[in-house]
């Protein structure tokens, strides 16, 4: 069997042909990658600490601002977000998200009224996070809350109440 010696077009052929298979590669390796491998989860676990139990007095809500971590997609993010946090008479502390339940606006307690109003609606909650007035359509959503050595720390993700 003879082999036919190789020409300048068939050498430019094969050379273009490994070229894009080089180029193909280069693409889909790391596409795959992004695609299939999971980034590692180097947060601290579910819980995040966002004050002193000693800044917080009975019956009296305070907004809260803290930094909270969280990996999208391959972006690790940091973002100041605020919590309510409300200390009972029984020492315990209620943690609620800063969202109305209706439309997500922010909403602001109103010491004179002994309630959270959101402006934006007319929407109007107790200082124990239940519905008494407008739109809204659930209680306010809450975290998790637990206090370690005098350090309040509230559970990563809201709870939707009703």
């Amino acid at each position: 069997m003879s082999q036919e010696p190789q020409t300048r077009r068939g050498f430019y052929v094969a050379a273009i042909n490994m070229l894009g298979a080089a180029i193909a590669a280069a693409v889909a390796i790391p596409a795959a990658a992004y695609l299939l491998i999971r980034p590692k989860n180097t947060s601290d676990g579910n819980w995040i600490e966002v004050g002193s139990v000693d800044q917080l007095r009975p019956g009296k809500p305070e907004q809260v601002l803290y930094e909270r971590k969280y990996v999208d997609g391959w972006k690790k993010v940091t973002e100041k977000t605020s919590v309510w946090l409300v200390k009972n008479a029984d020492q315990s502390i209620t943690a609620f998200n800063p969202a109305c339940t209706h439309l997500a606006c922010p909403y602001h307690w109103v010491d004179e009224r002994k309630q959270f109003v959101c402006p934006c609606h007319d929407s109007v909650f107790s200082i124990d996070g239940k519905v008494l007035g407008g739109p809204a359509p659930r209680p306010l959503d809450r975290y998790l809350t637990k206090i370690e050595d005098g350090k309040v720390s509230i559970g990563s993700q809201a709870i939707e109440q009703g």
